[in-house]
């Protein structure tokens, strides 16, 4: 075994532990508040998402896994917000975290199994919440859009809305979503939205690629756009025959 592999290993094992588990979210909600705290905030095409708040109109808001650390904060707290979250390690760790943050989650993916994670939020955006999805998440590929989004929307009837973020200085982790991680007392966050994307109810399957293609265009050019902002070298997306993390 390596020491690499080894590590992992000890990783894995320390995770398991309930107690470990607990305070490893409570110290990653408030690293969180601490980088929000120490960091100029910027929002480019709030005026997008202000006019649904402002009507109480619900929608999917898109983002990639990559870019989730700070993603409870684009948020207002008087809105009615769910994120997706799995049922593996990582998404059980990203819904605790996210709830000391005061943002509910609903368990599952849009992939396998989906039809119970599906169903949760097709009843929470027709009560008139709002509903946050990787696209490319849970496993990847990295920055490439499976069809679970597009059908959600063409089955609730509201529009996708895709965000991201950008910060400096940060470091890319060694993950397969290439996890932007910011640090504390830095340049600034820059938060980018994009125009909706409404999918018809009667989309046939040629038209639910076509809008695959459209969202993962539209969240990459806005993730770039908000490295570049930042000084930062764009994260690529991976080739397109790459296969999901197991």
């Amino acid at each position: 075994m390596t020491p690499r592999q080894a590590f992992k290993q000890l990783r894995k094992s320390v995770l398991r532990s309930e107690t470990v588990r607990r305070l490893a979210c409570w110290l990653a909600a408030n690293y969180i508040r601490l980088i929000h705290a120490t960091q100029k905030v910027t929002v480019e095409n709030r005026h997008i998402p202000e006019s649904f708040w402002n009507q109480k109109k619900p929608f999917i808001m898109a983002f990639w896994h990559g870019r989730i650390f700070m993603m409870p904060y684009i948020w207002p707290k008087n809105h009615s917000f769910h994120m997706l979250a799995s049922q593996h390690r990582d998404g059980l760790l990203i819904s605790r975290t996210v709830a000391h943050l005061g943002i509910d989650s609903i368990a599952g993916s849009t992939t396998r199994g989906a039809g119970p994670a599906v169903r949760a939020i097709i009843k929470k955006i027709k009560e008139g919440g709002c509903v946050g999805i990787t696209p490319d998440g849970p496993r990847g590929p990295r920055m490439r859009c499976s069809d679970g989004v597009i059908n959600i929307a063409r089955l609730s009837g509201v529009p996708i809305l895709p965000v991201t973020y950008s910060a400096t200085p940060s470091r890319p982790m060694n993950t397969w979503d290439r996890f932007l991680l910011p640090k504390p007392f830095g340049k600034g966050i820059v938060y980018v939205w994009s125009e909706p994307i409404m999918v018809p109810r009667d989309a046939s399957d040629e038209d639910v690629a076509a809008f695959n293609q459209l969202l993962e265009e539209r969240l990459n050019g806005i993730t770039a756009e908000a490295d570049h902002r930042l000084g930062l070298i764009p994260i690529e997306p991976a080739p397109r025959h790459q296969e999901a993390k197991p």
